[in-house]
């Protein structure tokens, strides 16, 4: 081998080696690939969807509500779930409605589920904050509450309680895979 090709050979190496480098670091510390795992985000996520989850989002800013959140739920598992408490706030479900400190907010994205219950069925079964773990009146400073978007097939925060931002992996903003399903996550 000349000199000339080992010249080449080491620039290819060198190239290669600086790629992997970068890669590490975005996939570490700024972007991240996940993929749905089951029913609790339907309709708005799919179980097979694939997502790119922004891990800047919440090093940069706060979680905003209706965000959609990866986090640790526990030592193996991720979950992925939908932002409904911030803190400071108290959370309360009535009659399929969601109060923030009394007030209704609307969820635009429960609106097509919500039409197509029949009478007599509720959704999200009522409950309040201080019925979840925890018993908090408010929801606490670096804490949010999360729910699934399929609020009957869903461990979300009225099993585990609320989610404390520090277990907070990022936003998902996303969906890279199926290709008909390609575009921002609402």
């Amino acid at each position: 081998m000349t000199g000339k090709q080992r010249k080449e050979w080491f620039d290819w190496i060198k190239a290669l080696g600086i790629a992997a480098v970068i890669a590490i670091i975005i996939r570490m510390f700024l972007f991240s690939p996940v993929i749905v795992d089951g029913p609790s985000m339907l309709p708005t996520l799919q179980n097979g969807d694939y997502l790119i989850v922004n891990k800047l989002s919440y090093s940069m800013g706060e979680p905003e509500r209706f965000d959609i959140v990866v986090f640790q739920a526990t030592e193996t598992k991720k979950y992925i779930k939908r932002v409904i408490g911030l803190p400071g706030e108290h959370v309360a479900y009535r009659d399929d409605k969601l109060y923030v400190d009394e007030k209704p907010i609307e969820e635009p994205f429960l609106k097509e589920r919500l039409d197509q219950l029949g009478d007599n069925q509720t959704y999200t079964f009522d409950f309040a904050l201080e019925d979840l773990p925890g018993g908090n009146q408010t929801i606490p400073e670096g804490y949010v509450l999360v729910l699934g978007d399929n609020r009957n097939n869903s461990t979300d925060s009225r099993r585990l309680g609320l989610i404390s931002k520090e277990n907070l992996i990022g936003e998902t903003q996303f969906i890279i895979w199926p290709p008909k399903r390609i575009g921002p996550v609402d």
